[in-house]
C-alpha cells in the first residue's frame, strides 16, 4: 500500500473523530470486492448541522472548506471502523462534495478543496481523486456541505 496513513495523521496532529452513526435507514460503509464506498458525511455538533446555512450567504467559503475537512475525516474514522484501520485503504478512487449553495455561488470546487487536500496530504498521490463538486440548493439538517468517498481497500 505504501503510505503509513496512521503515521501521517500523527505527524499533522490530527486525530480520527468517533465513527459516525446512522441517523436513517442506510449504513456508514459498504465493502464490496475490492471498494468501499462511504455514505454522505456531515458534520454535527450537539445535535446539529456545524455551521448551518447556505455557503457564501450564511457561511463563509474558508468555514465551508474547514466542514469538508472534518466531514471527510469523520469518512475516514467510517472506512477505519468497517475496514479495521486506515491501513487498508489502498487508494481514494472518488469524492463527492456537494454543497448547500446561495443562488448563484461558483466556487464549489473550492470548499472541496478542504476534503481533497486533506487526502492528498495523507495518502500522496494514491489520495488524489476524481472529484465531483456540487451545489445544491439544500441539504440535511441544514448542512452546508456534505461528502462521500469511494476507495479502493487492500490487505487483509
Amino acid at each position: 500500500m505504501g503510505t503509513d496513513v496512521g503515521g501521517r495523521l500523527r505527524e499533522l496532529g490530527i486525530t480520527l473523530p468517533p465513527p459516525p452513526r446512522p441517523a436513517g435507514s442506510y449504513t456508514p460503509v459498504i465493502v464490496d470486492g475490492g471498494l468501499a464506498w462511504v455514505s454522505g458525511q456531515i458534520v454535527v455538533e450537539g445535535g446539529a448541522a456545524a455551521g448551518a446555512g447556505l455557503v457564501d450567504r450564511d457561511v463563509p467559503v474558508a468555514t465551508a472548506q474547514d466542514l469538508a475537512r472534518r466531514a471527510t475525516l469523520q469518512g475516514l474514522a467510517a472506512l477505519a471502523d468497517a475496514l479495521g484501520g486506515v491501513e487498508r485503504i489502498r487508494r481514494v478512487l472518488r469524492v463527492g462534495v456537494f454543497v448547500a449553495s446561495s443562488p448563484g455561488f461558483v466556487r464549489a470546487h473550492e470548499v472541496a478543496n478542504g476534503s481533497t487536500d486533506l487526502l492528498i496530504a495523507l495518502f500522496g498521490e494514491a489520495g488524489r481523486p476524481a472529484r465531483a463538486a456540487v451545489g445544491v440548493a439544500g441539504l440535511p439538517l441544514n448542512a452546508p456541505v456534505e461528502v462521500e468517498l469511494l476507495v479502493a481497500v487492500g490487505g487483509p
